[in-house]
């Protein structure tokens, strides 16, 4: 697992080569402002043989945060993790390694008939039921989500992650009550602190796409400040000293900046709503922008307005930092599946954020 030790002595050997706040407090120690995702690409050996090039350069490189998940690309993104960690330079415990859990993951490639496959590796094994299923791919229950915690520290072959996150919580909402969604969040919280008190993982949250960042009344909106309460009800039932709930990831880009502008949970001194960011700053989470380039869109071009503020080289490295620079956000996640993107990723963060006035101006 990554360490207070571990982390400092990464960011001191790479910190010199980037701006004053590329790296950030998280958990522990410190992790790099820039972070490597995983979600893009075919399930292919090719694709995998990039990914593991791709995240051993970043590691050796100053990048230590890298965000995967057991279901992307059918498993396949977190083994090319794996096999990039062990061929980095870099020591495990200086890096911060964050996976998720919730769809139901396929091994390798997708099957010729994926409701079958469901049902034979999962239903009918008693890994999961149907009535857990959303879509039929997706589902919250302690048992599987166990199932797939264990897959995970398999694949990429540790014994402990940093942090893992409860993935797309608001799908169940097609299924089920709010309501019902947050009683399934506490118990799966409640697992991932049993988790935590094992050493099996470090500190965990939810990534989400939509329930942070759309209003309330929203199909898929979930109160950000009921899901700290019910990761703190969680924490007390499992006999934790502490509550580990303390990330969030969602979408933040100069597209999509729901996160920041739309305001949609409970101030905590009940004086109206606040933005999602907002809220996480002051509880002290830790928030991961996803999509910090609209999975490509914006690093050709990004608007003008917003693009004459920012610093960087290329507009993928102005993109990069605008989703750097909100306030609250930790780090930026930027899909690299291909190696030849990890020299303009890195060099993005040689460049200065945009302080808060200059941020908030964006928006005026």
């Amino acid at each position: 697992m990554a360490t207070t030790a571990g982390t400092w002595s990464y960011r001191d050997r790479f910190g010199d080569a980037f701006a004053r706040t590329f790296f950030r407090r998280f958990g522990p120690g410190v992790v790099s402002s820039i972070g490597v995702g995983t979600y893009l690409g075919d399930a292919t050996d090719d694709a995998d043989a990039d990914y593991r090039e791709a995240v051993r350069t970043a590691l050796d490189s100053g990048i230590n945060l890298v965000d995967t998940a057991v279901n992307y690309r059918c498993q396949r993104s977190e083994r090319a993790v794996g096999d990039a960690l062990r061929e980095s330079d870099a020591d495990r415990s200086e890096v911060v390694l964050a996976t998720k859990g919730g769809f139901v993951p396929f091994d390798g490639s997708r099957p010729d008939d994926p409701g079958a496959y469901v049902r034979d590796e999962f239903v009918r094994t008693g890994l999961v039921g149907t009535d857990d299923l959303a879509h039929g791919s997706h589902s919250l229950a302690p048992g599987f989500l166990a199932e797939l915690f264990d897959r995970s520290l398999e694949n990429l072959g540790v014994d402990a992650v940093d942090c893992y996150y409860v993935h797309n919580p608001e799908t169940q909402l097609a299924v089920r009550s709010r309501e019902d969604v947050y009683d399934q969040l506490e118990a799966a919280f409640e697992l991932l602190e049993e988790k935590r008190l094992a050493g099996e993982l470090g500190v965990y949250g939810v990534a989400t796409w939509e329930a942070f960042r759309v209003p309330r009344g929203h199909d898929s909106y979930l109160s950000l400040p009921e899901v700290v309460a019910r990761a703190e009800r969680a924490a007390e039932s499992a006999g934790a000293d502490d509550c580990g709930f303390s990330a969030v990831q969602l979408p933040f880009n100069v597209q999509m900046a729901d996160a920041f502008t739309v305001e949609a949970h409970a101030h905590p001194d009940g004086d109206g709503d606040v933005s999602a960011l907002w809220y996480a700053q002051e509880a002290g989470l830790d928030v991961f922008a996803s999509a910090s380039l609209g999975q490509g869109s914006l690093a050709a071009s990004i608007p003008e307005t917003v693009d004459a503020q920012l610093s960087g080289d290329t507009a993928a490295q102005r993109a990069i930092n605008f989703a750097r620079s909100a306030p609250g956000v930790t780090g930026a996640l930027v899909g690299t599946g291909s190696p030849e993107h990890v020299a303009e990723n890195v060099a993005a963060g040689t460049f200065e954020p945009l302080g808060a006035r200059a941020f908030d101006a964006v928006f005026e």
